[in-house]
């Protein structure tokens, strides 16, 4: 059914977006051609239905870029319907499991984007945080962005604590993916806590890649901004 919607021009375009090029991040990779959008009604059969390995990790170990994407909208979808005191924690635990198990696969940062949040920060909202602190100091890009995009589902109880000390280890992350990363981070962070916020960049101002501060002031008034970009 997805190769028969696929579409070679959308194809190349994903390509060139995604970097496949030799030396990219997303070099590699394979794209059939479908959107988000045209995956999810694909996905949504089977979103009342629970969790199965066997079932998904064929997709998400394919080497077609929206057959992982499909396979982790799905353990996403399944992680948030199960989070929570109505939800299996069983299935939520098998989830989590299953995706830090295929971390090499969650290998581009819209499959990094559209799933650690539910997947292991949902799971870890009630339990001990030091995996995501094992995943920030992983040599893999990607695990590192999975701990920290991971984290802003805490934000949702109003806790930042962890985001900000991610952050701050962060920080001197060479790639540009983890700039970006970061800077969002700090960003969602000052819905719920704009003080903490404000705290955090006047202590790491002067060591924040640009692009971090940037994306970290992207929410304050044009004059704030300017005053927090000539620190830099």
């Amino acid at each position: 059914m997805m190769e028969s919607a696929a579409d070679p021009e959308t194809a190349r375009v994903m390509a060139r977006y995604f970097q496949v090029r030799p030396g990219g991040y997303g070099e590699g990779d394979v794209f059939l051609g479908l959107k988000l959008s045209e995956l999810r009604p694909l996905a949504a059969p089977y979103l009342r239905e629970p969790f199965e390995p066997e079932r998904w990790l064929p997709l998400l170990r394919s080497p077609v870029h929206e057959h992982r994407l499909i396979s982790l909208v799905v353990m996403s979808e399944r992680a948030r319907r199960n989070v929570g005191r109505r939800g299996d924690p069983e299935e939520l635990e098998l989830v989590h499991r299953t995706y830090l198990d295929n971390t090499a696969w969650v290998n581009n940062w819209d499959l990094v984007d559209i799933s650690c949040k539910p997947v292991v920060g949902g799971y870890l909202q009630h339990r001990d945080r030091a995996p995501l602190y094992v995943l920030a100091r992983s040599e893999s890009l990607w695990e590192r962005r999975i701990a920290m995009v991971g984290c802003q589902w805490f934000l949702k109880a109003g806790e930042t604590d962890d985001l900000f000390r991610l952050a701050e280890m962060l920080l001197g992350d060479r790639h540009d993916l983890m700039h970006k990363a970061v800077g969002w981070s700090l960003r969602e962070s000052g819905k719920p806590d704009p003080s903490g916020l404000r705290q955090f960049l006047t202590s790491h101002v002067s060591e924040m890649p640009r692009t971090t501060l940037r994306y970290a002031i992207e929410h304050f008034d044009p004059e704030e901004r300017r005053t927090y970009l000539d620190l830099r």
